[in-house]
């Protein structure tokens, strides 16, 4: 692999802010970003994300391709978390093993931006439809995950979920609705909506960006102790799962003819684990699967090997198949 790529994303600013915030806790430093703040930059960055996504939809409409793609990644996003579920059946008992099968299925908008902000830096272009991707590849995998628990799960196998419950977590939690709401809005306004958010949504993205990537940084560095919990099979699968998911959507896009951009933002939807939105709905729905499990396992090996090696490794390789 070309070790520029991986150079070029460690010395991307938001990422070292990332490093920054995991070398803070190692030293045990009192840094910390106060609690409202985070949730404050998140919800920026899926405005900044949907707003723009849904301006270049409007710029370039929708052909063949585009819809392609996005079919491609809702087939994706339902049918990562069925084969993730049996691997880890095989070690773990049901409710585990579709909590951290949804997980791996839903996706991480933040990796996501890092992607964007990673094919940016390199001068490579990518279309705006990949964030309405990004949106429908969030809530399937939360319905397929509480599918299985509903199928394989014999102790409540006459129990009942809250069906309307699970819908409205999956499709209508903050997360989903503003970045969906902000595409919207961006495709209904245009460019005269673009020249007026541009300053908010473009100017002081990668700012915002740099302090969310500093909090996951010390987040992430504090779930580091939880990983002895998960077991060397788990920490394996937070690798290799991310990488094999990422190769198969890489492929998907050569079949499909996307361009490099697309299909780097592609792999890395297939390739990440939700750590906000599917721990929210099976801490609600699946109590009886183990939070530390999933969430450590999405924030503190997946996220991070994410930024730091996959994006180049998966840039490397949409390199080589599209010569």
């Amino acid at each position: 692999m070309d070790s520029s790529l991986i150079l070029s994303n460690i010395l991307n600013p938001p990422v070292l802010f990332f490093f920054l915030g995991m070398l803070a806790v190692f030293v045990k430093s009192d840094l910390e970003i106060p609690q409202p703040l985070p949730k404050l930059f998140s919800l920026y960055l899926l405005l900044a994300i949907g707003f723009k996504g849904g301006y270049e939809i409007d710029e370039s409409g929708i052909n063949p391709e585009i819809a392609l793609t996005l079919i491609a990644a809702i087939l994706m996003a339902c049918g990562i978390p069925i084969y993730s579920f049996f691997i880890l059946r095989t070690k773990l008992d049901s409710y585990n093993a579709a909590a951290i099968a949804a997980t791996y299925g839903s996706i991480s908008a933040v990796t996501f931006i890092t992607a964007s902000s990673f094919l940016t830096q390199l001068g490579i272009t990518f279309g705006g439809h990949m964030v309405a991707a990004l949106a429908l590849m969030e809530s399937p995998a939360i319905i397929v995950g509480l599918i299985l628990v509903r199928m394989f799960s014999k102790k409540d196998s006459d129990g009942k979920f809250a069906w309307g419950e699970v819908l409205r977590e999956a499709f209508l939690n903050s997360s989903v609705f503003l970045l969906v709401g902000s595409l919207i809005i961006g495709i209904l306004t245009g460019p005269k909506g673009w020249e007026k958010l541009e300053p908010f949504t473009q100017h002081i993205f990668y700012g915002v960006l740099s302090f969310f990537l500093l909090d996951m940084g010390l987040v992430a560095a504090k779930r580091i102790k939880d990983l002895s919990k998960t077991g060397s099979f788990l920490i394996g699968f937070g690798v290799f799962l991310p990488v094999f998911n990422a190769i198969l959507g890489i492929l998907i896009g050569k079949l499909l003819g996307i361009s490099q951009g697309n299909a780097l933002l592609f792999a890395v939807l297939c390739a990440s684990a939700s750590y906000i939105a599917v721990p929210a709905a099976m801490r609600m729905t699946v109590p009886q699967a183990n939070p530390s499990l999933y969430v450590s396992m999405a924030l503190a090996i997946t996220f991070p090997f994410n930024i730091i090696v996959g994006i180049p490794l998966y840039m490397e390789m949409i390199k080589r198949l599209w010569v």
